[in-house]
């Protein structure tokens, strides 16, 4: 049953934007997609990152969501890992729902 995956790239900021889209075009053809379902992808551009990685001070983000089997995602994890263009990656499962704030013990109590 295929599950709702939201994948962080960063790239390496001296690549240009069709290099970017030419290593996602070729990422997202190991994910065999379901009819009707699309994937969405959002380039965020070039931002300051918080640290330096790989000696490397800004970074090309985009974020995609994609739906996928769990089982794809090993050979879909090796083959970022084996990008020299990608500083860093994160793939987590997508719920849809915004958490929700938990109360803490001082809202519960009513002030005297």
């Amino acid at each position: 049953m295929p599950r709702r995956y939201e994948a962080v790239y960063i790239f390496d900021s001296v690549l240009e934007e069709a290099a970017v889209t030419e290593k996602l075009d070729r990422f997202h053809a190991l994910i065999p997609q379901s009819e009707g379902v699309a994937m969405d992808v959002a380039h965020w551009g070039k931002r300051t990152l918080a640290y330096p990685v790989a000696g490397r001070a800004t970074g090309y983000y985009v974020i995609a969501k994609f739906e996928a089997a769990s089982a794809m995602l090993p050979e879909f994890e090796r083959a970022l890992k084996l990008d020299e263009g990608l500083l860093r990656h994160l793939v987590v499962l997508d719920e849809g729902a915004q958490m929700a704030p938990t109360p803490s013990a001082k809202d519960g109590e009513e002030e005297e």
